[in-house]
């Protein structure tokens, strides 16, 4: 039976990607609720002339007929509308950041544990992204041998002009590493296959925008674990040349080879997305990877049905936002 869907929030650009894919796979959506005005709304009704937007959240979460609820609200509101979902029976699919503070985090863990309820955070950078399904299945694979390092960028353009009072907001965006960084970390766990990690080194700075002291435009973390080591750097700093919001990558280095992701554009050739690169003791190639798919949200949607954790491990979502907060935290100390 297809999964009955309502979304919470609509305040990030993400949720078209989120609500879109799992209507892909069959889901179905009747309405959705978001706190005042929101800069994606105009286009989101656009985009979903069907749904209904009410007033009042409870009547999303007090139906029963609703299994998943999807949020992208502001950042730090995210958390509470988590708890609240879980609270009413519903599992959760969140953008990230899934969460803001440590106490948000200590929060959910124990609603979730309670509740028994799915918490998932919607890592778009690997799961809507065909060609780190392919370097997933390659890796599995052996193609690279063991990964002991992963080194994730997640540059983006500012875009200054059409941002919403909350992007400038320290407390409302929850800083730069909790926020885009969360996406690296999420990468590192999965592709060196830790569970713990510890964060060696973090960074941010503020250095285009200082009519806004809350902004911060560059931040760079290290990671260890007993699987591998990491690197992140995420920044605002991209160029209005670049034909899409940023030039993300991720390098795999592992003990027999290495893969290189160009996941967004390929310099010179903006046409190029999902474009991966493998060097191995027998092959030097690239690899269009359009076609690899995306199985998050079928999983995602089979975990809500069966109660599983194919499509990220319950512990991972809260490792990678706990990483990623404990980052932010050391930068700013």
């Amino acid at each position: 039976m297809a999964l009955k869907l309502g979304v919470l929030g609509i305040d990030h650009g993400h949720i078209f990607g989120m609500l879109g894919h799992m209507l892909a796979e069959g889901c179905r959506c009747e309405a959705w609720w978001t706190d005042g005005p929101a800069v994606t709304e105009e286009k989101f009704r656009q985009t979903y002339p069907d749904l209904t937007r009410v007033e009042d959240r409870r009547r999303i979460l007090d139906d029963p007929a609703v299994d998943l609820i999807l949020i992208s609200a502001v950042p730090a509101d995210r958390a509470a509308l988590a708890i609240e979902a879980m609270e009413a029976g519903k599992d959760v699919m969140v953008d990230k950041p899934g969460c803001t503070t440590p106490e948000q985090l200590a929060a959910l863990r124990e609603v979730q544990a309670r509740t028994g309820r799915i918490w998932s955070v919607n890592f778009s950078e690997r799961f809507q992204v065909p060609a780190v399904t392919r370097a997933d299945e390659l890796v599995r694979a052996g193609a690279i041998g063991r990964v002991v390092q992963t080194l994730g960028i997640g540059p983006h353009k500012q875009n200054l002009k059409t941002r919403p009072a909350w992007f400038f907001d320290r407390s409302r965006y929850g800083g730069i590493l909790c926020d885009i960084a969360s996406h690296q970390v999420d990468q590192f766990l999965h592709f060196t296959g830790s569970t713990s990690a510890r964060v060696v080194h973090a960074h941010v700075e503020n250095s285009t925008a200082p009519q806004h002291p809350g902004f911060q435009d560059f931040g760079e973390m290290g990671l260890r674990s007993d699987k591998g080591h990491g690197y992140v750097r995420v920044d605002w700093f991209t160029a209005d040349g670049l034909p899409t919001w940023g030039d993300g990558r991720l390098f795999i280095q592992g003990t027999d080879g290495f893969i290189e992701l160009r996941k967004y554009t390929d310099i010179g050739q903006p046409h190029r997305t999902n474009t991966l690169y493998l060097v191995n003791g027998e092959e030097n190639v690239s690899m269009a990877c359009d076609d690899a798919g995306l199985p998050y949200f079928a999983r995602l949607i089979a975990d809500v049905q069966d109660r599983t954790e194919t499509a990220m491990p319950q512990a991972h979502a809260f490792t990678a936002m706990e990483l990623a907060i404990e980052a932010q935290r050391m930068a700013e100390a």
